[in-house]
């Protein structure tokens, strides 16, 4: 047994390709965004793109550590916003928050 014959150079791998159908109808494309909440104008921002039907990815660590008062309210305002337009959110350990529209859900384990 060679060195070549270890690394097999020159040959090709067996083909093990796998065929996914593709669909046939078009899909629109979801966009997801993320973004910073330094205060309530921002919050007012990311409602805007979750009525546009963006899927929101939210940093809220900056402001957390920066003024607890005012990251309350924001979360607070965010809480209300998903409730009024069914809107789905869930808030992450790593300071993040998930917002998406009303035609997405996030699913969560049942416990």
């Amino acid at each position: 047994m060679g060195i070549f014959d270890i690394f097999k150079f020159g040959k090709k791998p067996a083909e093990d390709a796998v065929e996914f159908p593709e669909d046939q109808e078009p899909r629109e494309r979801l966009t997801i965004r993320i973004e910073n909440v330094n205060g309530l104008g921002d919050v007012e921002r990311i409602g805007g793109y979750l009525k546009q039907g963006n899927v929101v990815l939210v940093k809220v660590r900056d402001l957390q550590k920066k003024d607890v008062g005012l990251f309350q309210t924001s979360l607070q305002k965010m809480k209300r916003l998903s409730t009024q337009f069914n809107w789905d959110m869930v808030a992450l350990q790593e300071g993040y928050v998930i917002m998406t529209p009303s035609f997405a859900r996030i699913e969560r384990p049942e416990a």
